[in-house]
């Protein structure tokens, strides 16, 4: 199992638009990443920062890459950006973080 961490950030004052979105997650998206390999993801939020600290658990690197080439991927990207930091492609703003501790 290959363990990710990453940063995005929230535009301000969007912390419960964010929630309630992910509160109400299209089941398709749910879908499509359980079959890219991703489990356990979990994400976190810095209020004092408007941080999200995301974590996850995938199987495959290049089998999670092919996830944002789905459309259900590009369409919660575009769903997201008002929320979010994004790029020009609406994809995430994101910094990776390197893993320096794991304790099994």
């Amino acid at each position: 199992m290959i363990r990710k961490a990453f940063l995005m950030k929230l535009f301000d004052n969007c912390y419960e638009e964010y929630k309630k979105r992910h509160d109400e997650i299209w089941p398709e998206m749910v879908k499509m990443l359980k079959e890219h390999g991703a489990c356990n993801y979990s994400i976190h939020f810095d209020p004092n920062t408007n941080s999200l600290f995301a974590y996850l658990e995938i199987e495959d690197e290049s089998q999670w890459r092919k996830s944002s080439e789905t459309l259900v991927c590009q369409e919660w990207w575009a769903y997201m950006k008002e929320v979010m930091e994004t790029h020009s492609d609406n994809s995430p703003v994101t910094v990776n973080l390197q893993e320096v501790f794991f304790l099994k």
